[in-house]
């Protein structure tokens, strides 16, 4: 679900305080540089800007002095570095307008940069959980959702499990100590599903009765 852009939030990554009785467990941004290496091909990206200035620099070394070749390579290793600087810009961006929140019900993601939404996951709505974990500890948390939960891939990204397009599974993207988040969902989802659900109905006299 969405909420107004401009209003202020009760509680940081939340559009309004929890209902009486639920708890927030952890609450966390994801990684800038994980974020932009595995969101935004950070590396890759990287990568081909060295081997293309080194393909330039090999081509032309020896049609002329050794300072003229290294000044026909520079222009492309400034490119290359405006250009990972801009992704790495564009990840700080998610990154800080990212909050992601788990409570003893559900798992709220507030996203977006540019159009902020928050989208709540019930525990009893999602089936599997799938973690992610890279070095230094980073990871992500992909979530299957169950039901009739359709999300759109393009208004998640990038918080949802790359190359997932016939079913969009959100996902809590890059978070540092994910080994530890994840315990701490599991816990919580396992407490909540478990937890016997008690509804109201009407005796049946008082049916008959109206």
């Amino acid at each position: 679900m969405s909420h107004d852009d401009f209003a202020v939030e009760p509680v940081e990554g939340l559009p309004e305080r929890p209902p009486e009785g639920e708890q927030i467990l952890w609450q966390g941004r994801p990684d800038t540089l994980a974020l932009a290496r595995e969101a935004l091909n950070l590396n890759w990206i990287i990568g081909y800007f060295v081997l293309l200035a080194g393909w330039r620099f090999i081509s032309v070394v020896d049609l002329m002095p050794l300072g003229q070749a290294i000044g026909a390579t520079l222009p492309l290793l400034i490119l290359g570095a405006v250009v990972c600087g801009m992704l790495y810009f564009i990840a700080m961006i998610q990154a800080r307008a990212t909050m992601y929140t788990i409570t003893t019900s559900r798992i709220a993601m507030r996203i977006g940069a540019a159009l902020t939404l928050t989208v709540n996951l019930p525990y009893r709505e999602l089936g599997n959980a799938a973690l992610d974990l890279r070095k230094g500890g980073t990871g992500t948390i992909a979530l299957d959702t169950t039901g009739t939960t359709k999300l759109s891939y393009l208004v998640l990204w990038p918080h949802a499990r790359p190359w997932r397009f016939g079913k969009t599974q959100p996902a809590l993207r890059c978070i540092p100590d994910a080994e530890n988040v994840a315990r701490i969902l599991a816990d919580a989802a396992e407490a909540r599903i478990t937890t016997p659900q008690i509804t109201r109905t009407m005796p049946h006299d008082a049916v008959a009765a109206e």
